[in-house]
């Protein structure tokens, strides 16, 4: 099953009822229920973004959310963490002490950059090791709209060894919920973010989920509610939710690669054109600066070929029932949201128009008592 982060979030209790607008209070951390009953979290036009780009394939008929492709910024960041500090010390730092610097004083920076330039390195190829191993490995959730249901692949075993098994759960039933807490560490207490999505399996009550950290809980709910409306289709392109900023041209593949890195150049010079100021020639400036330092494309060819290698070696949802499951439906077959999330949806949307900046668990509240729902 796929798993974002290593850290542990507060979960609720397998098999304890809850329902989209419940709250509950484990240790120092609020947990903030968004289904089941998928309703909107209404957070547009923020969202639905996938800030974390844990979302994989995307098609007319399933989304896979918990595998999502290497990034540009990944491999940027391992780059110019390294290359930063030997310019720093062969080039800033001896421009700054320039009325004392001979050759021997220049010799201490220069042992400084080739140790600390490849101690940075050491550990920059250790973090993209390890990230490219954890997204070779992770085994996305399924969620497959026309049927309106989840497939999670979990691990059992049989025979003294290990085997894949689906379990399908109907979307309306999943369980959803973000997390908003604090957490101690050697320097204080910080805050947390979380997304939490599972389901009790039907017929063992193991605990199946996928869990992550986020940057702040309009995230968390941006991110929920990009797998809500996919499914209510009321999302149907991957770049909607992962090039809020345009970064794709037409005929560009999904997924981000020396083209990320080309159409952010070329919205570089329209803007100028456009619209030239100071501002904008610093921000230019600053770019040219960080391309240089990140080598150019490179970043953005090094994510095409990991994204290449894990197309080819990532293990599939190649169940011979979840291939079957995953096929298309004739329209007429496709599942029909229920009665009860349609007009507790609608309800939703009435009381959000009316009042946007109420908290969700409000909103979700009363939505269930105008509609008489216990």
């Amino acid at each position: 099953m796929a798993k974002k982060h290593s850290e542990k979030l507060p979960q609720p209790t397998p098999g304890q009822p809850h329902r989209a607008g419940d709250t509950e209070r484990i240790g120092t951390s609020k947990v903030t229920y968004l289904a089941p009953l998928p309703l909107p979290t209404g957070l547009s036009p923020l969202s639905p973004v996938d800030f974390s780009q844990v979302i994989g394939e995307m098609n007319d008929v399933y989304l896979d959310y918990g595998a999502g492709p290497p990034t540009v910024f990944g491999y940027q960041l391992a780059i110019w963490g390294p290359l930063f500090f030997i310019f720093f010390c062969l080039v800033l730092a001896p421009l700054l002490l320039i009325a004392v610097m001979d050759w021997e004083f220049y010799q201490i920076f220069l042992g400084t950059a080739i140790f600390g330039g490849g101690t940075f390195s050491l550990l920059a190829w250790i973090a993209m090791r390890r990230n490219h191993r954890d997204r070779l490995n992770a085994v996305p959730i399924r969620f497959h709209r026309q049927r309106r249901e989840v497939c999670f692949i979990v691990k059992e075993r049989r025979l003294g060894r290990e085997v894949d098994e689906a379990v399908i759960v109907p979307w309306e039933s999943l369980m959803a919920w973000a997390v908003e807490g604090y957490g101690a560490t050697q320097y204080g207490t910080t805050r947390q973010y979380g997304l939490g999505i599972g389901y009790a399996h039907p017929e063992t009550g193991k605990w199946l989920k996928t869990e992550g950290l986020t940057a702040g809980m309009a995230l968390s709910l941006g991110e929920w509610e990009v797998l809500r409306a996919y499914m209510e289709y009321e999302l149907n392109s991957l770049d909607e939710v992962q090039d809020p900023l345009g970064l794709r041209a037409p005929g560009d593949p999904p997924h981000q690669g020396a083209h990320t890195i080309r159409n952010e150049r070329r919205k570089l010079h329209e803007g100028l054109r456009e619209a030239p100021s100071l501002w904008r020639y610093l921000h230019a400036s600053w770019w040219y600066f960080h391309y240089v330092i990140t080598l150019g494309p490179l970043p953005g060819y090094l994510a095409e070929r990991e994204h290449r290698i894990i197309q080819q070696r990532r293990p599939q949802l190649k169940l011979a029932n979840v291939e079957e499951w995953s096929k298309p439906l004739p329209k007429a077959q496709w599942a029909k949201p229920s009665t009860e999330l349609v007009k507790l949806s609608a309800e939703v949307r009435r009381i959000r128009q009316r009042d946007p900046l109420r908290p969700i668990e409000e909103i979700f509240a009363e939505a269930y008592r105008r509609q008489g729902v216990v």
